[in-house]
């Protein structure tokens, strides 16, 4: 790990580097029918985390999903006016609460989605960059 001396480096304005228009690119110098273009590293690290996001949030709401589907019948029994009891009662109790699971997590998948979305356009980007070379 490298030590502070105690010296501060400072670089005056006057030893910076200059930066000429010609290195840069605005969204205005693209063509109009352009996708959008993603302008930075961090752009692309947020989708791609928004991506993992959404796969991690997919796989909780198919866990949720299947551990209410194993309760379904018991619940259309109760919502039939069927009496349950023992083993079932407390099949039905964990089903209760894996609903409650369900709404969650469908909600967090649907927001994950949502943020998710600007992946479509980078990958349509990069498809077309690639067919066309």
């Amino acid at each position: 790990m490298a030590r502070s001396n105690g010296v501060k480096n400072e670089t005056s304005a006057q030893e910076l580097p200059t930066i000429s228009d010609k290195d840069t690119v605005t969204i205005e110098d693209l063509p109009e029918d352009s996708p959008e273009v993603v302008e930075d590293v961090q752009d692309i690290d947020d989708i791609l985390n928004s991506l993992k996001t959404l796969l991690s949030n997919l796989e909780k709401l198919q866990k949720v999903r299947q551990e209410v589907g194993d309760i379904k019948p018991l619940i259309g029994r109760m919502l039939d006016g069927e009496l349950v009891a023992g083993e079932e009662l407390e099949q039905l109790k964990a089903g209760v609460s894996s609903l409650s699971r369900l709404v969650r997590a469908y909600n967090d998948h649907q927001a994950a989605l949502a943020k998710a979305q600007p992946a479509r356009n980078l990958l349509d980007q990069v498809l077309k960059e690639r067919k066309a070379n």
